[in-house]
């Protein structure tokens, strides 16, 4: 059935292995009603080779009888197995399907597009790294499409692909391809996505899922299933601080008592120092014990049961952290919430709040504003109706440990449920704890970084040290722009906004061009400290030695040179980033330097 089936007869062992050795992508489709994602899932299945011939022999049957495509296979039938959904030609559940190629392993969440299903799509984005945006070619972007971006962006997702589908009913008109990704990436520049790849599809015809077709000569880019194979996803999981939310007390009989879950991040190896912040107690790690025999060392991931050098007290939904990065420990936070009910939420109402194993009581205690998701603006509201998303402040009857959901995806998030039907009303994302309830504050540690993390940003200096005259203040003025328009909070500061305030009585100093830039440094620093990314054009003064080394171990800034595309560190260890120019206009550098930005920097050349 697949391509492997030859390796699978000679050698099983053999593609086990190779299974074992690839990289798992998990992707979601969504989108409108009736923009083709079954049929894309299908198709992919199709030209993959994961139809059995038992489906297929079935596929063929089903879609004689109930297809949409004449004596066509229809694809969707593969994905939609519920009465309804056949009956009525729609996803209305999530459907889940694995299929491999030789270069990767796949998990696709199929979604509906109803927006009556919003909560199924929230469901299949919340685990899925890349997300396929399907776009009918004859309707273009609607409202569904706005809203499933913006949750998509909600859920951390940052890879996305445009798949702007049914090009053979418009005769695969590349303008209107065009249009429509120009249409798509100008409401999509605030959401924050690191990449958004827009590729013209055919799902019925195959057209660019699979192979490039011959009636899109006009694009260039790669087909679908290239993407797929070859898009690169960051797992940071285990860079990150270890968190081990306890599922189990594990105490099979008096001589064993170990704390089972699966690590949410970070990693994890016996003699490593945990703190339980519920009761503050600390203890080492014993063993890492599973089924197969202790562990050296377990990831994110890994499902493991834990023993501790001491016994002290750990009950179910306890979070296991690393003692030198703690998670928070509260009884009250912020959070963003997606409303999931027919019944509306009212603030006040009590709920039960699940994150992780642990369930607490809780209240919403305030709606702050509500989010429109057409035009992403913050409006006013009392109650969040069904599939509306606001800023929520929640009250819990206990404290819990959480990280924010941009750190932490597993530990930051949780789902409310409604104490009396027992059913799931709402998916948040928590964004920073408040003030206890007892009235004291918590141990937060208000920095460079907590700031710029709640404006959703890293804060950074970008010190523009370029030889191109007047060019170099509209670069600088291009990148704040570019930066804001991405939804990030840029400040440009010049030399000469100071001239006129603060550096205005530096003529009667001895060393006013030392003087100038030490103080131009200064305000760069504390704009920085309070989270901005500052855009900084400096005085064309050489700074001494003892300010350069000053400016060169601050550890925000990155100074932005004329020359070959490079990252270099210099003497000090600071990192300079050389923009090559070329035949590249100002606007496109200012994207050269927002895209560097954007993806972290590269690493430095020593």
């Amino acid at each position: 059935m697949a391509h492997q089936s030859d390796l699978i007869a000679e050698d099983i062992l053999a593609y086990l292995k190779t299974q074992e050795e690839k990289s798992m992508l998990r992707f979601i489709t969504c989108g409108s009603v009736d923009d083709g994602k079954s049929t894309l899932i299908g198709r992919l299945l199709w030209d993959a080779k994961m139809v059995f011939e038992d489906q297929l022999a079935t596929l063929e049957a089903d879609s004689r009888r109930i297809g949409t495509q004449g004596q066509n296979i229809d694809y969707a039938l593969l994905l939609d197995g519920l009465q309804a959904e056949r009956e009525q030609g729609i996803t209305i559940d999530v459907a889940y399907r694995f299929f491999s190629t030789d270069r990767r392993k796949f998990i696709v969440a199929d979604t509906p597009g109803h927006e009556q299903y919003t909560r199924n799509m929230v469901t299949g984005a919340s685990t899925a790294q890349v997300a396929v945006i399907l776009i009918d070619a004859r309707k273009g972007v609607l409202t569904q499409t706005r809203r499933h971006s913006y949750l998509v962006s909600l859920v951390g997702i940052r890879h996305v692909v445009l798949a702007i589908n049914k090009m053979d009913l418009i005769g695969y008109d590349q303008r209107r391809f065009d249009l429509i990704r120009a249409d798509y990436e100008a409401f999509a520049a605030a959401l924050g996505f690191e990449e958004i790849t827009a590729i013209p599809l055919s799902a019925l015809n195959g057209d660019n899922v699979r192979d490039h077709s011959d009636k899109t000569a006009w694009y260039d880019g790669p087909t679908l299933l290239e993407h797929l194979e070859t898009v690169q996803v960051p797992d940071d999981a285990e860079r990150k601080p270890f968190r081990l939310p306890v599922q189990w007390v594990n105490r099979p009989h008096l001589n064993f008592r170990g704390f089972s879950g699966t690590i949410a991040s970070g990693t994890v190896r016996p003699g490593d120092e945990v703190v339980v912040l519920s009761s503050g107690r600390r203890s080492r790690v014993e063993r890492l014990v599973t089924m197969d025999g202790d562990l050296p060392l377990a990831g994110s991931g890994s499902a493991v049961t834990l023993t501790l050098t001491d016994e002290i007290d750990i009950s179910r939904g306890d979070v296991l952290a690393a003692v030198q990065n703690l998670p928070n420990h509260a009884d009250r936070f912020e959070a963003k919430v997606v409303w999931l009910h027919e019944e509306a939420l009212t603030p006040g109402r009590p709920y039960l709040l699940k994150s992780g194993a642990a369930t607490v009581p809780a209240r919403v205690g305030e709606l702050q504003f509500k989010i429109n998701v057409n035009t992403l603006q913050q409006e006013d509201g009392d109650i969040l109706e069904l599939n509306e998303i606001g800023i929520c402040r929640l009250d819990l009857d206990r404290a819990i440990s959480f990280d924010s959901y941009r750190e932490n995806r597993t530990t930051g998030s949780f789902i409310l449920i409604d104490r009396l039907s027992n059913a799931t009303v709402a998916a948040g994302m928590i964004h920073q704890p408040l003030r206890t309830s007892s009235g004291g504050w918590q141990d937060l540690k208000l920095d460079r970084s907590a700031r710029g993390e709640l404006k959703g940003q890293k804060p950074q200096i970008l010190w523009f040290s370029l030889e191109k005259g007047d060019e170099s203040s509209e670069l600088a003025a291009l990148v704040e722009r570019k930066l804001h328009s991405l939804g990030r909070h840029p400040f440009l500061l010049t030399a000469a906004l100071l001239r006129g305030g603060l550096n205005a009585d530096l003529p009667d100093l001895g060393d006013p061009g030392q003087e100038e830039l030490r103080r131009f440094y200064e305000t760069a620093r504390l704009c920085a400290d309070a989270g901005l990314i500052v855009v900084a054009q400096p005085p064309a003064v050489a700074p001494s030695p003892r300010l350069r080394e000053r400016i060169q171990a601050d550890s925000a800034l990155v100074e932005i040179r004329v020359g070959p595309s490079r990252l270099l560190r210099g003497e000090e260890g600071a990192r300079i980033v050389m923009v090559d120019p070329g035949s590249a206009s100002l606007p496109e550098l200012a994207e050269q330097i927002v895209g560097q930005i954007r993806q972290g920097w590269p690493q430095a050349e020593n």
